[in-house]
């Protein structure tokens, strides 16, 4: 299987029906991408994938062979985060963390799709992403920041 990642290409010797989450956890040592609820109903495994965000746990090493993925640790870089990253942590977003980066993921797709999104669009598109924490009301308030930051850009 061959596949970018984060602008590297990788090749990896693994079976076709592998998830693409632990072909980048287990084989690609990336971490960002957190194994959650392994049925793509909590989003802490989303990524991008040809720049949409999918849940890796669901999209088998097969169907993403050849594909250009994008994970957390290739959004940004500490020395220049993303308008989402950067918002998130104006609000101070995180608590545990453990869903983090596939809010963000997630968050900068829809920003991607919608620049100026609505409270319904934002409900609309980050519902499948879960927050244990329950920290929605500044995840909404990160991604109206990141998105004026976007339009400013």
């Amino acid at each position: 299987m061959k596949l970018t990642v984060n602008g590297l290409e990788h090749e990896a010797d693994v079976e076709p029906d592998m998830p693409l989450l632990w072909v980048l956890r287990d084989e690609l040592k990336i971490r960002g991408p957190k194994y959650g609820c392994g049925i793509a109903q909590c989003g802490a495994c989303t990524v991008h994938m040809d720049g949409v965000a999918v849940r890796s746990c669901q999209i088998s090493a097969g169907d993403a062979d050849g594909a250009d993925v994008v994970t957390i640790e290739g959004l940004g870089t500490p020395d220049s985060l993303h308008a989402v990253q950067a918002a998130w942590i104006e609000h101070q977003v995180a608590q545990c963390g453990y869903c983090q980066s596939g809010q963000i993921m997630q968050a900068a797709y829809l920003l991607e799709m919608t620049p100026e999104p609505t409270d319904e669009d934002i409900d609309k598109v980050m519902g499948g992403n879960l927050c244990r924490c329950g920290t929605y009301v500044r995840i909404r308030a990160a991604i109206k920041s990141a998105a004026d930051a976007m339009k400013g850009a």
